[in-house]
């Protein structure tokens, strides 16, 4: 049994953002795959069919559009920032470190004069 077609109308303001991206220089390939999904189902073209013409599986394009429909264009082109990962050092371990690479070397060691 096929899946119904997903309904999606894009703004016309939208449209003309998508068109602006993807004439621009550089971009993520993610954000200009996202854009073509929405350009392509806006157009009328069912996901499978969008799925054929871009790396992308069925369900991709299927959330891509969900989330045009819910949340807006940059919520469907652009991910969410995530958290990353827990520093490992904190503010005064840092200024401590700078503080030491910054300052002069001790005298002596390898690179001074020998005995």
């Amino acid at each position: 049994m096929a899946r119904r077609p997903i309904p999606i109308r894009i703004k016309p303001r939208d449209f003309a953002q998508l068109s602006e991206l993807l004439r621009r220089g550089v971009q993520q390939v993610r954000v200009v795959l996202r854009a073509l999904v929405l350009r392509q189902l806006g157009e009328g073209v069912t996901a499978p069919q969008v799925a054929q013409t871009l790396p992308l599986t069925p369900k991709a394009v299927r959330q891509i559009a969900h989330r045009y429909n819910c949340n807006g264009l940059d919520a469907a082109l652009y991910d969410k920032p995530r958290p990353g990962a827990k520093q490992v050092l904190d503010d005064s371990q840092k200024q401590r470190i700078i503080a030491m690479v910054c300052s002069d070397p001790p005298k002596g060691g390898r690179d001074g004069p020998s005995a």
